[in-house]
């Protein structure tokens, strides 16, 4: 859609609530506006600067979650356990493993997705689909073709990280195990102020901090991420 017309016409084709997403330049919740009712459409249009932008129609689900695959050449895949992801205004707040029951009855399925999506791009690396689990099966949010945010508990949560797979992959070397380092794992986003805590966090016996530099804290903005690993892992440490 690229008027003010267009967002009306799609209220009327797909309903309310309705959500719109610039085509590009979008994330962590930029770009995107909501349109609840009629009288919203105007408001929501000039939110997003009134750039092209496509509508989604608002959708119900249980959970939000990820699945964190990386290929090879020559077809061959690597899968890490599936997150369970909470957002705030859009943003990641935090990626929690193994995921609740509700979520973990759709991972299945949702791994074979995932899968299917990786071949059919002929994709090599690391590629991330989000997933919405909802009444009906999981629904497909985003494909990010890269490493993920909601992957980077990874790095210490589990035997081969996001990073080090999207590398071996693409190298053609052979795959690492993504088997589990802990028995449960958390990734916390540390968005503006919660970075200036280090020194605390840094103190947890269980807790990994990454910080990433950046300039000035702003509201929202990720400053970091703080990665914790609770109990020891059960699983064998093999591809």
């Amino acid at each position: 859609m690229s008027s003010l017309a267009d967002v009306t016409a799609s209220v009327l084709k797909v309903g309310v609530p309705l959500v719109l997403k610039t085509r590009r330049y979008g994330y962590d919740g930029k770009g995107q506006a909501w349109v609840r009712s009629r009288r919203d459409e105007q408001a929501a249009w000039q939110a997003i600067g009134e750039e092209p932008a496509i509508a989604e129609g608002g959708i119900d689900f249980l959970a939000e979650f990820s699945v964190v695959v990386a290929r090879w050449a020559d077809g061959r895949t690597s899968l890490w356990h599936s997150p369970e992801n909470e957002h705030g205004d859009g943003i990641l707040r935090r990626s929690t493993v193994p995921c609740s029951d509700a979520v973990a009855a759709q991972v299945s399925e949702a791994r074979a997705a995932a899968v299917q999506i990786a071949n059919a791009l002929g994709h090599i690396g690391v590629l991330t689909v989000e997933f919405f689990a909802s009444r009906d099966g999981p629904l497909v949010n985003e494909i990010a073709p890269r490493v993920h945010n909601s992957g980077h508990w990874t790095i210490e949560g589990a035997v081969t990280s996001q990073f080090e797979n999207h590398v071996r992959a693409i190298c053609g070397l052979p795959l690492g195990a993504s088997s589990l380092a802990a028995t449960r794992v958390e990734m916390q986003n540390l968005r503006g102020d919660a970075a200036s805590d280090w020194q605390t966090i840094l103190a947890e016996p269980t807790a990994h901090l990454h910080l990433y530099g950046k300039g000035a804290p702003r509201p929202g903005r990720k400053m970091g991420h703080v990665t914790r690993l609770l109990g020891a892992s059960s699983e064998q440490r093999s591809p």
